[in-house]
């Protein structure tokens, strides 16, 4: 069995492992890098028509958001992950294509303007929607087959609806392998979903690290606390915007607010309404109201079973239309305003943030990481002013954030989660964390008694009889900081690039038919022929 590392290698995003096993190549995650390079990255070292298969941990983009990209340039096997990943993805992958349409848009007129060539998108929502038909859903638990000598189970690792690590079990050359990918461990005790389930046999674990230097703060009451940023800001009259990612984030919070409203925490104002105003939000909150049997926690199950929502309550609105979103600011009545994205650097959360930053009785309240360069990132660091839609906007209102609201394992839940293991896996490769972090988490686990070590981006193993072998050390220089300006970095075309891997898999579509009827393959020579004819020029 062979790996090699092509994504989230000493860096967090970007999650993509190719294994090869029996003549078999496969990829456990296809996600999109997020944020700026550390080093270079590898491609993948075959044509996307030669993946055979791939294996999907959970729904979120750094893990799931190329997986239409390599459809577009000629992937066409079966995707193999939970039910509720699928129905996920379903929404997700599709939202990722409308955003990669209208960046390729808006590109274009720029391109227009200065006589460059036109670009296209990295894919479209047809992409995104056709390569849905290969997702093959499957249940937690449940043994899969990939391939013969090739088998797979899902376990819950309670980071997010659906959530999973992947226990491979490889049959080659008469030795049988067990290699688990983790995944994005989850954090214990967040609302709605069960925490993470333990596995305890493999001989190797590629696993996540991505807060493997750090601790997180004592857990608060997430309900007092959030009741009584509602409570002060209703009594000044204001709103409260929250801007929250649209899957998992929302939804925590309005599993908060079903209890604030059942226990009546907020007083003299017992009806305030509550907005959810993202698409992809009210479509994501209905998958988690769907799906609550095989993920939901004891406490929400329970709730469930007594034939009550805990994602619905009273004065809950959902805003579909851009009119239903207009609307929302144009009511007097101090309300609560959920709306993506969770970083305000798009969506419809930057309307709300123009009509509600000037006015010092609202509250805009963070519940989730805001990356450095962010609008979300300068309003918590005090910025004065904001420009949005082309004006300028004062920053009156309060601005506030809960602390602790993480959807991942700190160090200690990682090391928790490793622990289970008996006996000590023969190896772990570290992947998903920052360069130091990654490394620094290896260096705990050989501690431990655990060799361990944290791959570079295009690093490749050989697993064999219980040993290890570096084939391929990676790119192990950082690339030079700060990146090129776009006008500095070379061109490179999408569409050429697709154009490559499709001349790849026709030479993998020619190797199959090798042994095939003379006249077939006369004809299929004359269909190139033609088209070698038309486009050498």
């Amino acid at each position: 069995m062979k790996l090699t590392f092509l994504g989230a290698a000493r860096e967090v995003t970007g999650s993509c492992t190719l294994v090869e096993t029996g003549g078999h190549r496969f990829l456990v995650d296809c996600g999109m890098e997020q944020g700026r390079d550390v080093y270079e990255n590898a491609g993948l070292p075959c044509a996307p028509g030669e993946i055979e298969a791939l294996l999907l941990t959970h729904a979120h983009i750094d893990h799931s958001g190329r997986i239409p990209y390599l459809y577009k340039n000629g992937f066409r096997g079966p995707v193999y992950t939970t039910d509720a990943t699928a129905d996920l993805c379903e929404i997700m992958l599709e939202d990722s294509a409308h955003i990669q349409e209208q960046e390729a848009e808006w590109k274009n007129r720029k391109a227009q303007r200065s006589g460059r060539d036109p670009v296209e998108p990295d894919y479209t929502v047809q992409d995104a929607v056709s390569v849905m038909t290969q997702f093959r859903p499957c249940r937690y638990e449940e043994e899969i087959e990939i391939f013969p000598g090739v088998t797979a189970v899902f376990t819950d690792v309670g980071h997010l609806l659906g959530s999973a690590s992947i226990t491979l079990r490889v049959t080659e050359n008469g030795e049988t392998q067990t290699i688990v990918f983790s995944g994005d461990v989850g954090n214990t005790g967040q609302p709605l979903i069960r925490d993470p389930h333990d596995l305890i046999r493999a001989d190797y674990v590629v696993m996540e690290s991505t807060y493997g230097d750090r601790v997180h703060p004592p857990r608060p009451d997430y309900v007092a606390e959030l009741a009584g940023i509602l409570q002060e800001t209703f009594d000044r009259g204001g709103n409260v915007v929250i801007p929250a990612f649209a899957v998992g984030r929302t939804q925590e919070m309005l599993y908060f607010i079903r209890q604030i409203k059942a226990a009546h925490l907020v007083h003299g104002h017992e009806d305030f309404p509550v907005y959810v105003d993202s698409p992809l939000a009210s479509k994501s909150t209905t998958i988690f109201r769907e799906n609550f049997m095989d993920c939901y926690d004891e406490e929400a199950l329970a709730l469930v079973q007594a034939g009550q929502n805990p994602l619905s309550f009273p004065g809950l609105h959902i805003s579909e239309t851009k009119e239903d979103s207009v609307a929302i600011n144009m009511d007097t009545v101090p309300k609560v305003i959920l709306s993506a994205s969770g970083m305000c650097d798009a969506g419809r959360i930057r309307h709300h943030l123009k009509h509600n930053l000037w006015r010092g009785e609202c509250t805009v309240l963070f519940v989730g990481f805001q990356s450095p360069g962010t609008l979300g990132r300068a309003l918590l660091e005090g910025a004065d002013e904001v420009r949005l839609f082309g004006e300028t906007v004062q920053v009156n209102a309060q601005i506030r954030q809960m602390t602790g609201l993480s959807g991942h394992a700190d160090r200690e839940g990682l090391l928790r989660w490793i622990r289970h293991f008996d006996p000590k896996p023969r190896y772990v490769f570290v992947n998903h964390g920052e360069d130091h972090v990654a490394e620094g988490f290896a260096r705990e686990l050989m501690a431990e008694g655990i060799p361990a070590e944290a791959p570079y981006n295009g690093a490749v193993y050989e697993l064999s009889g219980g040993k290890v072998t570096l084939l391929r050390q990676g790119n192990t220089v950082p690339l030079a900081s700060p990146e090129p300006s776009e006008a500095a970095k070379p061109r490179t075309s999408a569409a050429f690039e697709r154009l490559v891997n499709m001349g790849k898999r026709l030479m993998v579509v020619i190797e199959h038919n090798r042994g095939g009827a003379n006249k077939d393959l006369a004809r299929f020579a004359s269909q190139i022929a033609s088209l070698c004819d038309k486009w050498d020029r």
